[in-house]
């Protein structure tokens, strides 16, 4: 393929819900808090874990001292880095898109708001890091997604005169957007309003049919 594509991570490459939901609830339980269930919170991922803690201490009980904030955020993340790829898992149809994307040779890169530490660890342990020329979480720059320099920083390292967003969030569509770049989106990721009605070129169904939308775009350029 002749354009680079940027892949959004959490809800896109990878169902992560579980493991952050898990590791949540460890601390809940901790706090004497009643455990949340999957479905409550899953539409919160991707949104950092200061609003997962905020809003699953609201529905549990009193809000989170504002004092304590920053200590159970650091035992979230240290929960959650130990139990990463539990039972976090590729979706369907990722690996072998994936490899036969690499067979053709399409230079690939992901760009993510997870932290970078967290991004490279997860990765590494789903045996997905070895698709991409490129990998860019939370901390590599000073500036994340939705700011059009951090995709722009990614496709330079990538090498290629344009590039095209997939994801699964409006931020991704605002990241492809600013950058001037177009932007796929899966409908199955953690977006709390459809897919569908974020302003996306196109939205599939499945990983299976990224490289087919890819192709319609390109066609339309």
């Amino acid at each position: 393929m002749t354009i680079a594509l940027i892949f959004d991570l959490d809800g896109t490459l990878v169902d992560t819900a579980p493991d952050l939901l898990n590791a949540l609830n460890t601390i809940l339980v901790r706090e004497g808090r009643l455990p949340v269930q999957v479905p409550d919170l899953r539409h919160l991922v991707g949104f950092g874990s200061k609003v997962m803690i905020d809003e699953a201490f609201k529905m549990t009980g009193d809000p989170v001292d504002p004092a304590r904030l920053d200590s159970l955020i650091d035992a979230y993340i240290a929960e959650y880095s130990s139990h990463i790829a539990d039972a976090s898992r590729s979706y369907p149809g990722v690996v072998e898109t994936l490899e036969a994307l690499k067979a053709e040779g399409a230079r690939m890169g992901v760009l993510t708001n997870k932290p970078q530490e967290l991004t490279d660890l997860l990765m590494s342990k789903l045996g997905l890091d070895k698709y991409f020329a490129a990998i860019f979480g939370q901390g590599r720059r000073p500036y994340i997604k939705p700011d059009a320099r951090i995709f722009q920083d990614v496709v330079r390292e990538i090498g290629g005169p344009s590039a095209l967003m997939i994801g699964d969030s409006v931020t991704d569509v605002q990241t492809a957007r600013a950058a001037g770049a177009p932007v796929i989106l899966v409908s199955y990721g953690y977006t709390p309003e459809p897919a569908r009605t974020l302003g996306a070129d196109i939205v599939v169904d499945e990983f299976r049919a990224v490289p087919g939308a890819v192709r319609r775009l390109l066609d339309t350029q």
